[in-house]
């Protein structure tokens, strides 16, 4: 194992050691929870490894390359730990797994094994199989810049620079009506175009689904006031009375960017790209053969 600790190095070359794992878990919404399999708590870098819930990894595939390093953890459900609802909720999709290598008389002495997040979750009879996925796992995403008329960028990001935390973009409410998780009555919501918020985003901010977000699929008025409709519902329970921010949305298109968020300079889409149509167009049947521009 190249660049071991030092201290485990030594540790390791004596006739007794006292070795255990701990892995620590930090969810996308900030949460970071610790545990062992050693038979006590331990703590290390500003975190609590439990040693009571009954977490365990299965056997870590590594390789050389671009391979992908996988393997499994599973474990127990419990309300003090890993519950039951925030795997439903999908709380844990994503979620950065840390692994190490301890002495567990000198947490000081401990080496890294493996950097990963999480994948596809299982559960069943009261406990739950986590897929860890490595590192190498993201070079599988497409990445590059894609030619195509409508805009590259995600509403808010670096390339597109437009301050959803203004309240030019985004407001917060207090739902008055719910519907099967997914659409939302808002009562009478005055100042917000119909469809304003149409491809944007509603986020829970309290309630059993605070912290979770859906995409906006409908955004209209009727008889009782204003209704927003998800793509798909959320995966904990709302409730009437819960406030959620709903944050404009974007279509990607040219005029949108121009005159809904005054944001064309920093547009990632190429408005005038010849359609398929143009480009596969019999030059012989042109009154112009001069090579010059077709637009004219």
């Amino acid at each position: 194992m190249s660049g071991l600790d030092a201290g485990l190095s030594a540790h390791l070359a004596t006739a007794r050691t006292t070795l255990c794992h701990c892995w620590a878990v930090r969810r996308r919404d900030g949460v970071e929870m610790g545990f062992t399999d050693h038979d006590g708590p331990l703590g290390f870098e500003g975190i609590e490894f439990r040693a009571d819930t009954g977490l365990s990894a299965l056997a870590l595939q590594q390789g050389t390359g671009l391979s992908v390093d996988n393997t499994e953890a599973m474990g127990a459900l419990s309300d003090a730990s890993i519950r039951e609802a925030d795997i439903e909720a999908g709380r844990y999709d994503g979620a950065e797994v840390r692994a190490w290598l301890v002495n567990w008389q000198e947490v000081n002495e401990r080496q890294l094994l493996f950097r990963a997040h999480i994948g596809e979750m299982r559960r069943s009879g009261g406990a739950f199989e986590a897929e860890l996925r490595g590192l190498t796992d993201v070079l599988n995403q497409p990445e590059g810049r894609v030619y195509q008329k409508p805009c590259g960028a995600v509403l808010g990001d670096a390339a597109c620079k437009v301050d959803l935390a203004s309240p030019d973009h985004s407001v917060e409410v207090t739902l008055a009506e719910v519907e099967e998780r997914r659409a939302f009555g808002l009562g009478m919501l005055d100042g917000w175009a119909e469809g304003w918020f149409r491809f944007g985003r509603l986020i829970v901010l309290d309630g059993a689904a605070a912290g979770l977000s859906g995409t906006i699929k409908h955004d209209r008025f009727d008889d009782d006031g204003r209704v927003v409709e998800l793509e798909f519902p959320l995966r904990a329970g709302v409730a009437p009375g819960d406030r959620v921010r709903l944050v404009a949305g974007c279509d990607k298109r040219a005029e949108t960017c121009r005159f809904k968020f005054n944001n064309f300079l920093n547009f990632q889409g190429f408005p005038d790209i010849p359609g398929d149509d143009w480009s596969l167009t019999d030059p012989s049947r042109e009154r112009r053969l001069d090579g010059g521009s077709r637009r004219s």
